[in-house]
């Protein structure tokens, strides 16, 4: 990772996650650990994409689909049951977010997300809805 990706990965962690890990406390319902590898995010010669893309392909769909399913009591007291932890990568083969195509996986308390960090990017409903597929399966 060179300077600018540096650079522009700090101004989004100062600038922008703080806001997106208050969201996604707040549709949880509770404070989730959430464990971003900033390093596989960081594309080399993409750093002017960050901001613009990071939010639609990993913590909007999070926001969204953690709102959907604790939409009721029902659903607040299995995600606070049984999620744990957060996890987001950068994974260069997962360009698809429903169902099937490996946006996100539910194990062991872990709701992992990986998707190509700047590919499809405004699927942002079809990301949501695979994620909530996977955690409504899986609670």
């Amino acid at each position: 990772m060179g300077l600018a990706e540096r650079r522009a990965v700090k101004d989004f962690q100062d600038n922008h996650f703080p806001g997106w890990q208050d969201k996604i406390r707040a549709a949880a319902g509770f404070p989730v650990a959430l464990e971003v590898d900033w390093a596989s995010l960081a594309i080399e010669g993409e750093s002017h994409l960050y901001a613009e893309c990071w939010p639609k392909v990993f913590f909007q769909p999070l926001v969204d689909g953690l709102a959907t399913v604790t939409r009721d009591a029902m659903g607040k007291e299995a995600l606070g049951a049984g999620l744990k932890q957060i996890t987001v990568k950068h994974n260069p083969e997962v360009r698809y977010g429903d169902e099937g195509y490996g946006y996100a996986t539910f194990t062991g308390g872990t709701l992992a997300i990986q998707h190509a960090a700047h590919t499809n990017v405004d699927d942002v409903d079809a990301r949501t809805k695979g994620l909530v597929t996977v955690l409504e399966k899986g609670l």
